[in-house]
């Protein structure tokens, strides 16, 4: 196999949309309490029915954590326990979980997991399903790295830029694990199909290489001034209805790129997404044959469009003794590390050993 050192994950090496605004650089999560996430639920719990809807706020706990801990120590099957996504461990995070309305007693036992307390609770027909959210809202602390003050008019330039074109959809450090090296263990596995690990390991390190492989095509696109509009062959998505369709004729469809009523999407290769066709599929070639891959090396995984760039919404940044707090709203599947990379100028998350999926 060649050496391929651009297979490791470099937040920093991707480019900006706002390369011309100078960021406020700055650090985050220095606590829990500087990064706070609120999920925002696609419905109502509707006050009847067998499932419990319990919305918890916990700090420097993941998701998972709290699920275990409901079904070791409060004795509840795993398989009936549902939740909307998932959600930073280094962080102070709000979300819903869901149990059979039958074991609303046993959530007293919480007292007993440090960092957890009940906000809500509410009865629902229907188990929570993974996905079942709106979105997320962030608020989220910048700390000064030396000490100076940051500045508050650079943070709004660029969120000002940001609400007006849409934020880089690009996947943030979660998804490429400690140290970037996941995609290089995809490849292997893609290439070689010689790994041995269990199905979802491998899964997970498809997914990753794929991941990848959209920075890179997303990337391609801002290098080339393509990232607000879309070019003949392109799978664009409506952001209202979310219809996909093949751009036949881009000079008709730009304007109302730059409305952003559609947008491009990006490949996640797989056997069953939908092909872009031609100038728009020979970039996506471009980025395969980057790394000596083709379309079949994916035949193992369904595959799927994911949008160039997503909306920013209810933003806001205040001043406070210890920085700047910058708040937003992102719909379900975006990464505040793709917002936070464009305000500080660099990797958020450079530093931090471990973080959770923020989707």
């Amino acid at each position: 196999m060649p050496t391929l050192p651009n297979l490791r994950f470099d937040f920093n090496a991707y480019p900006y949309l706002t390369p011309d605004l100078p960021g406020v650089d700055g650090v985050i999560r220095h606590q829990p309490q500087d990064f706070q996430v609120d999920e925002v639920p696609a419905y109502s719990p509707l006050g009847s029915g067998e499932h419990l809807f319990v919305r918890i706020e916990k700090v420097g706990l993941t998701t998972r954590a709290v699920v275990e801990f409901l079904r070791d120590r409060l004795q509840i099957n795993e398989a009936q326990i549902g939740v909307a996504g998932l959600k930073d461990k280094h962080a102070l995070t709000r979300q819903w979980f869901s149990i059979p309305a039958r074991y609303e007693a046993r959530l007293e036992g919480l007292a007993g997991l440090e960092g957890v307390r009940v906000l809500e609770r509410a009865l629902h027909p229907h188990k929570l399903k993974v996905g079942h959210l709106r979105g997320n809202r962030f608020r989220i602390l910048i700390r000064s790295g030396d000490g100076a003050g940051l500045s508050r008019s650079r943070a709004e330039a660029i969120l000002r830029v940001l609400e007006r074109q849409g934020v880089p959809n690009y996947y943030g450090p979660q998804r490429f694990g400690i140290g970037g090296l996941n995609p290089l263990k995809g490849y292997e596995l893609v290439k070689q199909g010689k790994v041995h690990a269990p199905s979802w390991l491998k899964k997970f390190l498809v997914s990753s290489l794929q991941s990848l492989l959209f920075n890179d095509w997303l990337a391609l696109r801002l290098q080339m001034g393509l990232f607000g509009q879309v070019i003949e062959g392109d799978v664009a998505k409506k952001h209202d209805t979310g219809g996909e369709f093949v751009v036949q004729d881009a000079e008709a469809e730009n304007p109302r790129a730059l409305r952003f009523e559609i947008s491009a999407t990006g490949p996640l290769y797989g056997k069953k997404y939908r092909e872009a066709q031609g100038p728009a599929r020979a970039l996506e070639d471009q980025v395969l044959q980057k790394y000596e891959l083709e379309r079949r090396h994916f035949a193992s995984r369904r595959g799927d469009r994911r949008l160039i760039r997503f909306p920013l919404t209810e933003w806001g940044v205040e001043e406070a003794a210890e920085g700047l707090w910058v708040s937003f709203f992102l719909p379900k599947g975006a990464y505040a590390t793709a917002v936070l990379r464009e305000v500080m100028k660099r990797n958020p998350e450079e530093g931090e050993l471990e973080a959770e999926m923020e989707e």
